[in-house]
């Protein structure tokens, strides 16, 4: 990659610069790629060590690489088209969700095998374990033989529950009980067994905006109204509206992400996550967390959900492998605390128990160690594909776009210029065999109809960078 010529009058460390920057420049290095090592790059370049580390310093102070902690330096994502205000833009009341038929069309688009999987959040699918877990299952088959094809209990295989238990206290220190943890048909039944517990019909619950759609269906399921509180793209939930909100209406539950949203990947300040849990003791509101990215922050630093930081308040935590390990495993859990007998009681009577195979063989997965090298292993992947996306949707689209900076997770939040009907370009996109999440159903009142989610939770490859430049052009199109 690099020739650095030590006759001519250049300084040695500005050659390397301009050898890296030719080769980003070129897309020879792409936003998110890892810089050869120092050592490897000296070698390469026939410079000294202190050479390359004044260069990759200077390229650094640049905002051309960026340094990540016993990593190494990394290629940076220029675009300037952040979303850079709160994303709330209309007022609006407690509501039924607005755009269910919307909803099932997306949802027959993203479950569709032979379309770009752009609209689909499944992160565990950009570096899959399907070998280990293989392997795994066959051990689990062989050693418990006819009692891997039989019931789990209601609340769960016990060896599954402690090894939940000790996961949460290795990675953040919280102490929870494995009888407090209740497995679950995947983080879709953990949310509508908490939500039950704490809620019931006619109810208000508060959500982000945008927030996960998979809640307000739920939400709207269980006859129920969703209101949105004002969500910082940088900060999470604007904790003056939620007070605001609080005081208005009589919102009995608040469903949020406060460890790591989906669609703007973002994580609430530690001083903001305890200030909310104070803000709703002061209300007695009960909080559903919806934790199932906490583990695939970029950084590697796991936030510490509510439940955790030594609250009074009514909250539960649901958590889920399909997002970190396997998604077709259908295995989530919910720590409820407090109401862990009510949800037990709803367990038995919406689906008695789970698969006992798949709880079973990720108990052994996370005893190994082998999860927590995955996870790992997985987030520096979906970094480069963040970034990737990132950089493409800049080259590509209209200048007015603007997008999120998630910090983890896999997904990517897009603001398209006004014009742009992003119902539209998702029938257009399905059409050109793309699938897309529209901006309409992260909100009960459909409002952000000029926005999308973007998936780079898959495998990164040519159909990805040929399917974000047609999204490009069509947006483009649009736009007129």
């Amino acid at each position: 990659m690099l020739n650095v010529d030590k006759q001519c009058g250049t300084f040695l460390y500005r050659q390397v610069i301009d050898l890296i920057t030719e080769n980003m420049d070129t897309g020879t290095l792409l936003p998110g790629d890892r810089l050869p090592s120092l050592r490897k790059m000296s070698r390469s370049a026939g410079v000294s060590v202190p050479t390359v580390r004044q260069a990759y310093v200077e390229l650094e102070r640049r905002r051309r690489v960026e340094s990540r902690p016993q990593s190494g330096f990394y290629v940076r994502h220029r675009a300037t088209n952040d979303i850079v205000r709160p994303t709330r833009t209309t007022a609006a009341n407690p509501a039924p969700l607005r755009c269910r038929p919307l909803m099932e069309r997306v949802y027959d688009g993203v479950n569709n095998p032979d379309l770009v999987p752009l609209g689909i959040a499944n992160p565990s699918m950009a570096k899959p374990a399907a070998k280990t877990l293989h392997r795994m299952m066959k051990r689990v088959m062989a050693r418990a033989e006819e009692r891997s094809l039989g019931y789990a209990s209601t609340l769960g295989e016990p060896a599954l529950r402690r090894q939940i238990a000790y996961h949460y206290l290795d990675t953040i220190g919280a102490q929870v009980e494995p009888d407090e943890i209740c497995i679950t048909n995947g983080g879709q039944e953990a949310l509508l067994l908490a939500l039950t517990a704490v809620a019931s019909t006619g109810d208000v619950i508060a959500v982000e905006t945008p927030t996960y759609h998979g809640m307000l269906e739920l939400i709207d399921s269980l006859d129920m109204l969703a209101v949105e509180v004002e969500t910082c793209p940088e900060e999470g939930v604007t904790l003056s509206e939620l007070e605001r909100t609080l005081q208005k209406y009589p919102v009995k539950a608040c469903m949020f992400s406060t460890t790591l949203g989906n669609p703007l990947g973002v994580t609430m300040p530690d001083q903001d996550r305890e200030r909310l849990v104070r803000l709703l003791e002061q209300y007695d509101v009960a909080l559903i967390e919806d934790d199932v990215y906490g583990d695939l922050r970029f950084d590697g630093q796991r936030p510490v959900p509510a439940q955790f930081l030594g609250s009074k308040a009514r909250i539960v935590t649901c958590g889920s492998f399909s997002k970190t390990a396997a998604s077709g495993y259908r295995i989530g859990w919910v720590v409820a605390g407090q109401t862990i007998d009510e949800v037990a009681r709803l367990k038995r009577a919406f689906s008695c128990s789970s698969g006992l195979l798949q709880q079973l063989t990720l108990a052994e997965f996370l005893a190994s160690g082998d999860y927590s090298r995955h996870v790992k292993a997985l987030t520096p992947v979906l970094q480069r594909n963040s970034e990737r996306m990132r950089a493409l949707v800049a080259e590509h689209f209209p200048a007015e776009t603007r997008t999120s900076r998630p910090v983890g997770g896999s997904v990517l939040w897009v603001e398209l210029p006004r014009k742009v009907d992003a119902e539209q370009l998702f029938d257009d996109a399905i059409a050109a065999g793309i699938s897309i999440a529209p901006g309409h159903i992260f909100s009960p009142c459909a409002c952000y109809t000029n926005f999308i989610r973007l998936s780079f939770g898959h495998p990164w490859n040519e159909k990805t960078e040929d399917a974000i430049e047609w999204l490009g052009q069509q947006v483009t199109r649009l736009a007129v």
